[in-house]
């Protein structure tokens, strides 16, 4: 994929993101992305000979770790001897994903098909596989029923006509040499009517095209001659802006790209081709849960595997795609054929809508006995959990627009639990919905304990700290807050223990960030997250740029680990934070965790643009 090493060479050559954001739609595209829109999960592959030897595709070379000559030799070690196209698709498929994108060339310019064009070096010809390894696959794909994606880079740095080889060497500059260019813009479009004429692809993935401009890798000129073969082929943005879908890579967006057709590539480690160092795997739970998030922000999750070189695929990678598949078929009626969810404001979670709207799915990351939804000004039908006939939810719809369901009969899923909302026509929300506005001594008398808990650090989110001025101790101790006979002593207990999370603490974090209710301390400097239930896995925290310094439980001083995932060297993008909760230490009613950062809080919200640059 992307690096930001090549920035010295390729500055002059790079086109602003500031220029390009926006996709260029001069016709509409509705019909020929429906598949792509409803389809939310696909499968990237990426497999070449960097897998003999476990080091990065491509960039290995390019960057120097190794010598061209070297990095070739794995030609000799790429067997495929265990290799068995039909099991691909069929863990593919299994796993619920409706189309598979494949590396048929990576920047390396190793073909994985029997590639005819002038100088091009193929498994087929050049490899100790001696076969073609694309056409068996793409094969097994169509006769399944999913969809062909084919990644193409537009790069090839071993080709001779090429004008970059490494980070620090050029072959040739293009305006001294403009017949040289022209025979390497003839060899990839040829290798691209070779690939559409024999596999007939419904996406073609494009990668590398920030090292030249449009005009050099004369893109209208390659979008018009793939449409000539199929006049509905989907692009993705790494055409110069000539695509038809946002690629976000790695970093699961905080603000829900603009576009309306947008795809989240993403590895489960942290490399895209096998690696067999790499260890640093997201748990299935985590994965189920990133798709989860996605389908919330309307778009796709296309999960990267890296086969090995003899054909096999990493175990873990395997366990992964298997308990996705339990999660899809058991959900499918919640995943496939949706749309972006509701607002932050009117639900603390993750949600989708159905195509009609008359279906809303709440994706539930904890066992929990009650959540709400705010601002709903259409009362619901009825509601259900998706794949559980017995489970009893109830629910109750007040004046205020305020809609309260209680989850106590429900068994959980392991990762994701999906309630269904069904109404008679599609809901209206309330943009400008009244907040619920409770007095202290009304929360202090409520009998229970959980929805005053709730309902205060929901206010406290919102900006409304109601035990500001009450007579509240930092410390929870000596405090002065005023009771009456009906004040719930359990409920003041909580509020002594998690004392400090209250104590001139403010509004929470905006949408995105986390999902669940949070605050501020007055500094800015601690974050606390109110953990509802039993999470079924690490709680999850996205675009915080800050440095952590120590993460703890409010109350009772237990320190907790935490890992951060996908925060690459070369993007500014922070990774997302994992940490880890005992559930021995959950407080029965809600849980406060501190997260001290090194300095007031700075959150990346930046906005997905047409193109990815990672430069």
């Amino acid at each position: 994929m992307k690096n930001s090493l090549i920035k010295a060479v390729f500055l002059g050559l790079i086109l602003s993101v500031s220029s390009i954001d926006a996709q260029v739609q001069t016709v509409d595209n509705s019909k020929k992305m429906e598949w792509f829109k409803n389809a939310k999960l696909g499968i990237f592959i990426h497999w070449g000979i960097y897998s003999v030897n476990g080091i990065s595709e491509s960039w290995s070379f390019f960057n120097n770790y190794i010598n061209h000559e070297n990095y070739m030799k794995q030609l000799n070690g790429f067997s495929a001897s265990k290799y068995q196209p039909q099991q691909w698709v069929d863990l593919i498929k299994e796993s619920g994903a409706k189309y598979a994108v494949i590396t048929t060339k990576h920047h390396d310019g190793v073909s994985l098909w029997n590639s005819k064009a002038e100088k091009a070096t193929t498994i087929p010809k050049n490899s100790l596989a001696g076969k073609d390894v694309l056409t068996p696959f793409v094969s097994a794909l169509k006769k399944s029923g999913l969809k062909t994606g084919l990644y193409f880079s537009l790069p090839d740095w071993s080709h001779p006509y090429y004008d970059v080889n490494t980070r620090t060497k050029k072959r040739y500059e293009i305006k001294s040499h403009p017949a040289r260019w022209q025979n390497f813009i003839s060899y990839y479009q040829g290798q691209l009517n070779e690939l559409s004429t024999q596999y007939s692809p419904d996406l073609l993935w494009f990668d590398g095209d920030w090292e030249h401009t449009s005009d050099e890798w004369k893109a209208s000129q390659t979008l018009d001659l793939l449409r000539k073969y199929n006049s509905n082929i989907i692009i993705n943005s790494r055409l110069n802006n000539h695509g038809d879908y946002d690629t976000p890579e790695q970093g699961i967006p905080v603000v829900p790209p603009q576009n309306q057709y947008w795809e989240l590539c993403y590895t489960m480690n942290d490399s895209w081709g096998y690696q067999p160092f790499d260890k640093n795997y997201k748990t299935p739970n985590m994965i189920v849960r990133t798709l989860a998030d996605v389908i919330s922000m309307g778009g796709n999750l296309l999960l990267d595997i890296g086969p090995k070189s003899d054909g096999t695929i990493p175990e873990e990678q395997i366990e992964i795609l298997k308990n996705l598949g339990r999660w899809t078929s058991k959900n499918e009626h919640a995943i496939y054929e949706t749309t972006r969810g509701i607002s932050f404001d009117n639900y603390k979670g993750k949600s989708a809508f159905s195509t009609s709207k008359k279906s809303l799915f709440l994706y539930l990351e904890e066992a929990k006995k009650l959540t709400k939804i705010y601002g709903l000004a259409t009362k619901p039908l009825s509601v259900k959990i998706i794949g559980d006939a017995s489970a009893v939810v109830t629910m109750d719809y007040n004046a205020e627009k305020t809609l309260n369901l209680n989850f106590s009969k429900v068994k959980f899923d392991k990762d994701v639990t999906v309630a269904e909302l069904t109404f008679e026509t599609p809901p209206a929300f309330l943009n400008d919905f009244k907040k619920e506005k409770y007095s202290l001594p009304e929360i202090l008398e409520s009998k229970n304990t959980q929805e005053a808990v709730y309902d205060m650090s929901n206010a406290l989110h919102n900006g409304n700290n109601l035990l500001n001025n009450e007579g509240l101790t930092s410390d929870g101790l000596d405090m002065k807050i005023q009771k009456t006979p009906s004040t719930n002593p359990e409920t003041l207990q909580w509020i002594s223990k998690h004392a400090e999370a209250f104590f001139e603490t403010g509004k929470g974090l905006p949408e995105g960030h986390f999902s669940g209710m949070s605050a501020l301390s007055k500094d800015k400097q601690t974050l606390y997250l109110f953990v509802e239930g039993i999470p079924t896995g690490p709680i999850a925290l996205k675009g915080i740029k800050n440095d952590i310094a120590r993460i703890r439980i409010v109350g009772e001083g237990s320190m907790l680990n935490h890992t951060i995932y996908n925060k690459l060297y070369w993007s500014d993008r922070p990774g997302i934070i994992y940490i880890d909760v005992p559930k021995e230490r959950l407080d029965k009613q809600l849980t406060v965790i501190a997260v001290l950062l090194n300095k007031p809080v700075e959150l990346y919200r930046e906005k997905v643009g047409a193109i990815e640059n990672n430069l």
